[in-house]
């Protein structure tokens, strides 16, 4: 049997839901690649403790997240799913890896030092500084050949080839050295109210996120209410109309059409006949999610069940790693 590239990638529980350009810019991707990879999906809730959380609200926002990915296709059956804390070989890897990362490539993050310069020094902790440490060895714990991530975490996966690379020169052959595979431009969804930004989880304003778990009537009024323009014409130009080019963008993820053929149908037509049937797409695409996250959600037991299935798994391969990696830096192994 032919084995299959093995793939990593993660997203935060930084919310209750999820939304729609998680969906379509990672979930649909995820989702297609698993059948073509050995791949490993992770609710990375340690890289979200860099900012404050609620204990409470965090535990529940992890379990939401995992269900919100089964929901969307993600197979815990074919793929690995799990909670990156319950495998405690990710906290000791990035503490290894720490060790052979420079302070000034750390502080060159580019991520890092937009939410420094935001937070104030004060504010801003050492997790923050180490967060692509972690994520380097949540790669690299599972010898990932393929990363997909969107374009912003691009330097990270850089990084971590770097850090392996290095390992490996220093200290022999450990790690794969991982490619990052870049997820459609053409699937990055903005905000409905500001769409020269995109749409995240972390908008000040709701009034222009779409919410996997949000109610169908409460996604259509979003979608009736996105900004557009004044000039009525249902055409992709993204300088030029960034309010429409967003919808239509969001339309042909959804529907599988090409953004031409959707012009086409709409020519000579409103935005209000083209608003109602996105959102008529919209609500359609997520209402087999929402009951099946909500279906997951109500018996959190067997949610539970699931992730530790998918725990032991994940740690199998992290474990193997770990012991590799301790071997060849010259840790004294305990005697069993």
């Amino acid at each position: 049997m032919t084995k299959l590239p093995r793939l990593y990638s993660g997203m935060q529980p930084s919310a209750d839901s999820l939304q729609l350009g998680n969906y379509i810019g990672a979930l649909l991707q995820w989702k297609d690649l698993q059948a073509s990879h050995d791949a490993f999906f992770s609710v990375v809730d340690m890289h979200a403790i860099t900012v404050a959380q609620d204990p409470h609200e965090l535990r529940e926002k992890t379990r939401r997240t995992a269900a919100q990915y089964i929901a969307a296709g993600i197979d815990p059956s074919a793929s690995t799913l799990y909670v990156q804390s319950h495998v405690p070989a990710h906290a000791e890897l990035a503490w290894v890896l720490n060790t052979i990362t420079g302070f000034g490539e750390a502080a060159r993050m580019t991520q890092f030092k937009d939410k420094s310069a935001k937070q104030g020094t004060e504010a801003t902790s050492v997790g923050l500084f180490a967060y692509p440490v972690l994520m380097a060895a949540d790669i690299l714990l599972y010898d990932a050949e393929i990363v997909p991530v969107g374009d912003d975490q691009r330097q990270h996966v850089e990084l971590t080839r770097d850090l392996a690379e290095r390992f490996n020169s220093r200290f022999g052959d450990t790690f794969v050295v991982p490619q990052a595979m870049i997820l459609k431009e053409s699937a990055r969804v903005y905000d409905l109210q500001s769409p020269t930004s995109k749409m995240s989880k972390s908008a000040e304003s709701h009034a222009g996120v779409v919410w996997l778990l949000d109610e169908p009537s409460v996604t259509r009024k979003k979608i009736m209410r996105a900004v557009t323009d004044t000039d009525g014409v249902v055409s992709f130009d993204r300088d030029g109309k960034p309010g429409i080019s967003n919808l239509l963008t969001i339309y042909a993820s959804l529907t599988g059409r090409s953004i031409e053929s959707i012009e086409l149908e709409y020519d000579g037509k409103g935005y209000g006949d083209f608003k109602k049937g996105l959102a008529e797409v919209v609500v359609e695409t997520f209402a087999p999610v929402r009951e099946r996250a909500l279906e997951l959600l109500s018996d959190p037991a067997e949610l539970d069940r699931i992730l530790a299935r998918n725990a032991d798994r994940a740690s199998e391969v992290a474990e193997a790693t770990m012991e590799k990696a301790y071997d060849r830096i010259g840790f004294l192994r305990r005697a069993r």
